[in-house]
């Protein structure tokens, strides 16, 4: 009889090839532990994939061990990548172009452990990492291994996932004990402040949501506002002040977190850090210093050097002082 020749076995899923490339660039040396591998939209525009299956790379990269996510740094090629224990080399899933065994009781093994808090958690994990802009449904899915309409069994909608995520964030709030609190209104708006900017430093994604004249009605954040505004209570102070007051101070935190995700965005995109584009904004910022348009900036700029340095954390507490103060004057005329 003659000898018939097999067909020709099917190429990979994408995910997986996206995997072996930058599987390659470790080992090869291009990529150091340490170094960024490229982001969820930087592989959907390279390879010409969908942000779900750039999710599912990385995220079977992370399970072998090779990368892992770092807040608002992005996804790094982890220390030893590859290696557990002896030296071999961790495998979670089946090599390029192999079919995973019992994988249809794999997936239902999944689904068993999907649960709406796993849910929030991995896109929690997703928009510390990438970005709110990274986040999708099918991008969560991607990341639990389940079906890309699993999550929805859970989850209305994006946006209800969203709010979910903020309340878990804002939930992550630690305030002391009664017998710990401090005695002085000022202690406890210090802390309640400093407590916000701590969460808003972990998770900057929180400080895009929403506009202060539309307020996010969520149970945890409400605990910050029961807080803050239980400081001002019982200092003479009239409703309306107390309240704008506490808008004062959470815009005041709000708005300098915002920086934290828009600069993290714009590294992203032009693959610069902040020191990097400013330099290239030298040619720019000399013909501002050489115009008798702006004197005072001149001045002032000229008088910085090499010295000044945009650390928003001590923006944030040289900020906070005079704003106190401020308070500090409303509350004495009113008592």
């Amino acid at each position: 009889m003659p000898r018939t020749t097999p067909p020709p076995s099917p190429p990979p899923p994408p995910y997986l090839r996206i995997v072996a490339d930058i599987r390659r660039r470790i080992a090869e040396g291009e990529l150091a532990p340490g170094d960024r591998v490229p982001s969820t939209r930087q592989i959907a525009r390279e390879w010409g994939v969908a942000l779900a299956t750039a999710t599912k790379a990385l995220t079977r990269l992370s399970r072998d061990g090779l990368v892992e996510a770092r807040p608002r740094v992005g996804t790094v090629v982890a220390a030893g990548p590859g290696r557990a224990g002896g030296g071999k080399e961790r495998r979670t899933e089946p090599p390029l172009g192999e079919s995973p065994r019992n994988g249809r009781r794999q997936e239902t093994e999944s689904h068993d452990l999907l649960t709406q808090e796993r849910i929030v958690e991995a896109a929690v994990e997703i928009a510390d990492a990438e970005g709110l802009a990274a986040l999708s449904m099918r991008g969560v899915a991607a990341r639990l291994g389940v079906a890309a309409m699993s999550p929805y069994r859970y989850v209305d909608s994006k946006e209800d996932l969203v709010l979910l995520m903020a309340d878990a964030a804002f939930g992550e709030a630690e305030y002391p004990d009664a017998a710990d609190v401090p005695d002085d209104w000022r202690g406890r708006v210090e802390l309640g402040t400093r407590t916000l900017w701590r969460l808003y430093r972990k998770h900057p994604w929180l400080a895009q949501l929403h506009p202060l004249t539309r307020p996010l009605m969520l149970p945890n954040l409400m605990v910050h506002a029961e807080w803050m505004l239980s400081a001002l209570e019982g200092h003479g102070l009239d409703p309306v002040t107390m309240f704008d007051l506490h808008v004062l101070l959470y815009s005041y935190v709000q708005g300098l977190a915002v920086n934290l995700e828009r600069e993290a965005q714009a590294a992203a995109s032009t693959g610069l850090t902040e020191d990097e584009w400013l330099d290239g904004q030298a040619a720019a910022m000399n013909r501002i210093l050489t115009s008798p348009r702006y004197p005072a900036v001149t001045r002032v700029i000229t008088g910085l050097g090499d010295h000044y340095d945009l650390d928003l954390d001590a923006l944030l507490e040289f900020g906070l002082r005079p704003l106190l103060d401020g308070i500090a004057g409303i509350v004495e005329a009113r008592t």
